[in-house]
């Protein structure tokens, strides 16, 4: 049965999460008729994400109550090419968002922006250490933007969510309490950093005191009231320890349903139609022009949406799918080293430390924000000599427990048993005695981790699945190690009783949750034999396509992807703007 082909609009946006929401908005303030496209379900922070149902860590945790089904739409994952790939049944290493609002709804808040060294990582790399420091098969490369280029960008989008924190730099000057090595702000964060936990100001001290520079993370889980320029109000967080894997009840956390969507609601240019799955973007006889979009209702009807702009604003791995079923690009081949869209897949390189102390000291894990916590950033990215180490990228460390719930956070010292009444004893007597340094590290893209269309399962809708090539490189591994180490160092000077680091190790495994940071397949930059789409998010391939999410980035930097990830849209809507509509083709 043939397609029911509706009535054309100006612009689709692929996805009513938080790049959706962002383009939708400056497309329907510029005056277009927009269709936005969800997946998922409808959800409003009332009723949908009201206690005492919100606090069940049972149902949001464990059961992944707010995680796209896997039942009906999942990733197949090998290590290695030379593996025959299978599907994820659970996700748990990931947990790609679902339904409106998207995975901006069960974020945790870190706000960083990446430093001007991660955006020009291969021409910064190349000027301070020579071409031999980056070796064969490592694919890094420069964005096609610079830390000048994103800083208006960034504000705005700090702005619009109300971020809480310190400046570290303000125009070129250095302003004691925030992070030192950022690079220069036009202003100070729109709120104030959140107050600091008892565990964080026992990293503070250490830290200072051998010589780092700990500063309270950025955060979008706000530390007072706040109205931003979209008139939306936020409210001071409470600490109630469910923001990872939750929604925030509060209206206190930074989310599609808290800082915009409303406000798109209630625009006469925009229409939301939810439960639809996309299929494919149509194109024309000669590939040079999307002309629609094709999806499935929640009924099983399949419709045509014609449309003159298509924004593909879904969760990284499904932008890169969606242009892998519609032929826009030429696939990444590892073999051959040719083709861009699957390219430069990355993930992020976590690791941690546990410092357990005596019962007299109290930690009370339970009252956290996604994003309370104290950092240091003397290892993110080059901020410090990589010359004699043998690895690019690095990791801040940090004093950040977002996850101190009681039935996930269960620290036990070396030498517990996995299980049992020993077990049980162990978990009961450190669970409010322990303070869990984080290591979030870098990932640099490397020829064999890739991302392309699986041969053999499908989903529900009878499309090939997305299959994931991918294990840690020896670079990150390396990273690691060095840096745990320096953790450790950092926990035993806070006083610790025992201090237990945990570097990361091959091989990845999805079995194991690390970050939902996954990065690449649709990479960006000035070179089209090396990217999927320009320095303006454009597809070289169909011009009138623009693809914005963490897929973009080249490789992943040390720091959480989401500030950068809101830069990059605002970025492409002013592209698409003033510069697009005006005149529709290549903007490069």
């Amino acid at each position: 049965m043939a397609a029911t082909r509706l009535p054309a609009t100006d612009a689709v946006v692929l996805g009513v999460g938080l790049v959706g929401t962002m383009l939708a908005r400056e497309l329907t303030r510029a005056g277009l008729k927009v269709v936005g496209l969800e997946r998922g379900q409808p959800r409003s922070t009332v009723p949908d994400f009201q206690g005492p149902q919100m606090h069940d860590e049972l149902r949001y945790s464990i059961h992944k109550g707010l995680i796209q089904n896997s039942a009906t739409e999942t990733v197949t994952f090998r290590n290695r090419a030379s593996e025959t790939a299978l599907p994820v049944r659970r996700f748990e290493s990931f947990l790609p968002g679902t339904g409106v609002g998207g995975a901006a709804v069960h974020w945790n808040g870190q706000t960083y922006r990446f430093q001007d060294n991660d955006l020009r990582m291969r021409t910064h790399t190349i000027e301070r250490y020579g071409e031999k420091a980056i070796p064969a098969g490592m694919l890094v490369q420069d964005w096609g933007v610079n830390a000048t280029d994103l800083e208006p960008y960034y504000d705005r989008f700090e702005y619009l969510l109300g971020t809480s924190g310190k400046a570290g730099n303000l125009k070129g000057a250095k302003v004691a309490g925030g992070n030192p090595f950022e690079d220069p702000r036009a202003r100070d964060y729109p709120t104030p950093p959140q107050k600091e936990p008892y565990g964080s100001a026992l990293f503070r001290k250490a830290a200072a005191d051998m010589g780092f520079h700990p500063f309270t993370q950025p955060s979008s889980n706000l530390s007072q009231p706040y109205t931003n320029p979209e008139g939306m109000t936020l409210r001071t967080c409470m600490f109630c320890g469910f923001c990872e894997r939750y929604a925030c009840e509060h209206y206190a956390k930074s989310s599609p349903q808290t800082i915009l969507l409303p406000v798109l609601l209630k625009d006469r240019n925009f229409t939301m139609r939810t439960q639809c799955q996309v299929l494919r973007i149509n194109l024309d006889k000669d590939k040079k022009r999307a002309t629609s979009v094709t999806y499935i209702d929640a009924a099983g009807r399949e419709f045509e949406q014609p449309a003159s702009l298509i924004i593909v604003g879904m969760f990284a791995l499904n932008n890169v799918r969606m242009l892998l079923l519609s032929g826009i690009g030429q696939p990444y081949d590892p073999a051959t080293g040719k083709g861009v869209v699957g390219r430069s897949y990355a993930y992020q390189t976590t690791s941690g430390a546990q410092v357990f102390f005596d019962q007299k000291v109290n930690m009370n894990p339970f009252m956290r924000s996604g994003a309370s916590g104290t950092v240091i950033a003397d290892f993110v990215g080059d901020n410090f000599d990589h010359g004699p180490l043998g690895f690019l990228g690095g990791a801040y460390i940090g004093e950040v427990m977002s996850h101190g719930r009681p039935i996930e956070f269960h620290p036990t010292p070396p030498g517990t048993p996995p299980w049992g009444s020993a077990w049980k004893q162990a978990v009961a007597q450190h669970y409010n005695h322990t303070a869990a340094l984080l290591i979030h590290g870098s990932s640099v893209a490397i020829a064999q981790n890739h991302l392309d269309l699986d041969p053999t399962y499908k989903d529900a809708w009878g499309l090939p699945l997305l299959r994931m090539t991918f294990d840690f490189p020896e670079n990150d591994i390396k990273m690691s190690a060095y840096i745990t180490d320096k953790a450790v160092q950092i926990g035993r000077a806070m006083g610790g009783r025992q201090v237990s680091g945990a570097p990361r190790k091959g091989p990845y495994t999805v079995a194991q949750y690390q970050t939902t940071h996954n990065t690449g397949g649709t990479v960006m930059g000035n070179d089209r034999a090396t990217s999927a789409v320009n320095r303006y998010l454009q597809s070289w391939d169909v011009p009138n396509v623009f693809v914005i999410g963490a897929s973009n980035f080249p490789q992943n930097a040390s720091y959480n992807p989401t500030d950068t990830v809101g830069a990059l849209a605002y970025w492409a809507a002013d592209a698409i703007v003033k510069r697009y509509l005006p005149k529709p083709g290549s903007l490069v």
